[in-house]
């Protein structure tokens, strides 16, 4: 036996979790635990077994690269361990640090008890992955804390800390340090009391559930599910197993594991995992450009509008220094507001110390001289959407800035090269595309210049992490990834309207899908002047042959500027949306279709849907073919964390994987004729056939 990972201390087992770096319960740590408990009860001098991690870690649950593969179900399996924990005849107790996570916080639940450090993160987040936890967790986890804490743990996925769960009865101690001698007193405790009082170990699996009222609250559940939660089988299947709590323990752990294995084989699930390896390739480099970050302690942003702020509440909320810059007092005034409103009502709502948001606005220098660009490490411009301008700006910041320094454009769809290009070091310049609002949105495009070197793109990655959002290479073409493939979605869905859907037609079609919203609705929520803007820009260079339509000009030009003007494609009510289109809307899109001399038809709502996704999908061929995305799984991540693409569908790619080959060609081959002149044809094979 390792003596690192047992260890006698007096009359107890200490046993040690060890498997780099989070302890995820593979078959080689199952093996380790179970030897080590029969050598903890074949040993007569042991009273009693303590089940520890490290500091980072108890247990981060079950190793997903072993799902759906021979490990996962080779012996012993988790149920095994579990089993043999529970019906260990010395007491086994949990000392829990870092995390307890899936599978290891039902490694705990089978424990006779468990002690934690008030700052341990527990929780079962399976349903993240379209999951329910199929170990245990829905059957032992409501007896001990209730179906009520139960649901709330499970159905939102997301870990609490073990001073939030003090009273809920999932603890039996909950200390600010030594766990592992406080989980020690608690074992040495459990074995006095089998001595006294000759009774048997108490377990999870003792303690019964009311069933007329867990079957009420479970009743209840299942009404309130929201549509998006009834897309995902994994929601109603969670409350079928927690009905099953109330069975013997051995029956409901069976139908647990059947609904388990269920999910586990779903589409839906095998989407969400996708997208959780995703995330973590997105955020490497790829080999040639690996190198090592420049430092960043002091970040320069220039504007101090909503983008600005937002981007400089990120910086201050992981301890950065941020100096914010403004052409005049007044307009630097407000912007400094929009921070201190920020932190202000995080404050009111109890989501933040009032402490820790004081020491976050000590770091902010809002200042209207260039001059202190000096003290920057890196540069975030985040001015007006025109070439021009930022053009200026970095000539400015070109001047001011240290030679070190790295230099930022944080802009949305233009040549990133054609604004390097204007400053003496285009090697320090990269783009980095936030996403609005910029201190929520997870997502960051890295877009990198054609002479951006290999640092600065290293350094735009890292800042990425440290902002805490998901930083995804990208290449520089207009709209870099996820504009580009928006672009061509949106159009698309116009296309639809002269052919004869409405705008509430293509946007339920496409909420039924998954989507939060529909592409009109979101239009009219950002503004339809953003695209008109856009539009007007690229007017001189559009080919006259291109199948271009004109319906949301039309509404710009009546003053239909979406949801801040009353009225866009949809009309609003007190702020709310009339869900039909009004006679007006309908009356220019019909006089669209008779330009065009179409026949306007009903299309229906899995129509809309396979023509939206096949044009995504078509661009993001057209992507990965020119090199704009790295990795196909990246645009995944794109469309998932910045568009609204179901996660539960995995992004257009992985939906793309899901079809049939000759139909995917034949219906893309169908859209190229419907959208005409200028519509690229990708070749599928480079996207359906990459890694």
């Amino acid at each position: 036996m390792n003596n690192h990972l047992y260890q006698h201390r007096g009359p107890l087992a200490v046993i040690t979790l060890d498997h780099p770096p989070v302890n995820s319960l593979g078959h080689a740590l199952r093996q380790r635990i179970v030897t080590a408990l029969a050598a903890a009860q074949a040993d007569s001098t042991v009273c009693a077994i303590v089940l520890t991690g490290n500091a980072k870690a108890f247990c981060a649950g079950a190793d997903v690269s072993e799902f759906g593969t021979p490990l996962q179900r080779a012996e012993p399996v988790l149920a095994t361990v579990l089993s043999q924990v529970e019906n260990c005849k010395k007491p086994v107790v949990a000392a829990i640090a870092g995390v307890a996570l899936g599978g290891g916080l039902e490694l705990a639940l089978a424990c006779h008890a468990r002690v934690a450090l008030e700052s341990a993160k527990l929780g079962l987040p399976e349903i993240l992955l379209g999951l329910i936890p199929g170990s245990g967790g829905t059957q032992r986890l409501p007896r001990l804390v209730g179906v009520d804490t139960a649901l709330a743990m499970m159905m939102g996925g997301q870990a609490q800390t073990a001073r939030q769960l003090v009273d809920s009865g999932l603890l039996d101690d909950v200390v600010s340090q030594d766990v592992v001698d406080a989980a020690c007193a608690r074992a040495i405790s459990l074995t006095d009391e089998l001595a006294v009082n000759k009774t048997p170990l108490s377990r999870a699996r003792d303690y019964q559930l009311n069933a007329a009222a867990t079957q009420a609250r479970i009743t209840l559940e299942r009404e309130n599910l929201t549509p998006r939660q009834r897309l995902q089988p994994a929601y109603t299947a969670l409350l079928d197993a927690l009905e099953a709590a109330t069975l013997p323990l051995i029956d409901g752990l069976q139908r647990e594991r059947e609904l388990f294995l269920q999910l586990q084989a779903s589409t839906q699930s095998k989407a969400l995992r996708h997208q959780f390896f995703a995330e973590r390739e997105a955020t490497k480099l790829p080999t040639n450009l690996q190198a090592a970050p420049r430092p960043v302690q002091t970040v320069a942003i220039i504007g101090a509008g909503t983008m600005g702020a937002g981007i400089a509440i990120c910086a201050l909320n992981a301890g950065l220094n941020v100096i914010l810059l403004e052409q005049d007092d007044a307009t630097l005034q407000r912007g400094q507001q929009r921070v201190t409103e920020h932190y202000q009502n995080r404050v009111a709502a109890g989501k933040m110390k009032a402490a820790v948001a004081a020491a976050a606005e000590a770091h902010l220098s809002p200042t209207t001289d260039w001059a202190q660009l000096s003290r920057a490490d890196l540069v975030i411009e985040a001015v007006f959407e025109d070439l021009a301008v930022k053009q200026e700006v970095f000539k400015k910041i070109d001047a001011h800035a240290r030679a070190s320094a790295v230099l930022a454009t944080n802009t949305s769809y233009l040549d990133v090269d054609a604004i390097a290009n204007v400053t003496a070091r285009p090697q320090d310049v990269l783009g980095l595309h936030f996403f609005s609002p910029a201190n929520v949105m997870k997502l960051l495009e890295v877009v990198r210049g054609s002479q951006s070197s290999a640092d600065v793109l290293a350094t735009g990655m890292t800042l990425g992490k440290t902002l805490k959002k998901l930083p995804v290479l990208t290449g520089n073409a207009f709209g870099f990834i996820g504009n580009r493939i928006y672009n061509a979605y949106r159009k698309q869905c116009e296309l639809m309207l002269e052919d004869g859907a409405w705008p509430e037609d293509v946007d339920s079609a496409l909420q039924a899908f998954g989507f939060a919203m529909g592409p009109f609705a979101v239009a009219d929520l950002s503004g339809l002047d953003i695209a008109w803007r856009m539009r007007k820009a690229q007017a001189a260079t559009r080919d006259p042959r291109e199948r271009y339509v004109a319906i949301l000009d039309q509404l710009c030009e009546n003053g239909r500027l979406g949801r801040k003007a009353g009225a866009g494609y949809y009309t609003y009510v007190d702020g709310k949306q009339v869900k039909v289109t009004d006679a007006a809307v309908r009356d220019i899109i019909t006089n669209a279709s008779k330009q065009r001399a179409i026949t306007r038809r009903e299309i229906a709502a899995s129509n809309i849907q396979r023509r939206a996704l096949l044009t995504m999908v078509n661009e993001a061929a057209l992507l990965l073919s020119e090199g704009v995305a790295s990795r196909a799984s990246d645009i995944d991540v794109v469309l998932v964390q910045g568009y609204g693409f179901p996660r539960w569908e995995g992004g257009p790619v992985f939906w793309a994987r899901q079809q049939e080959r000759a139909a995917l060609d034949s219906d893309l081959q169908t859209l190229a004729r419907e959208a005409g002149h200028g519509f690229v044809m990708a070749d599928l094979s480079v996207l359906l056939e990459s890694p």
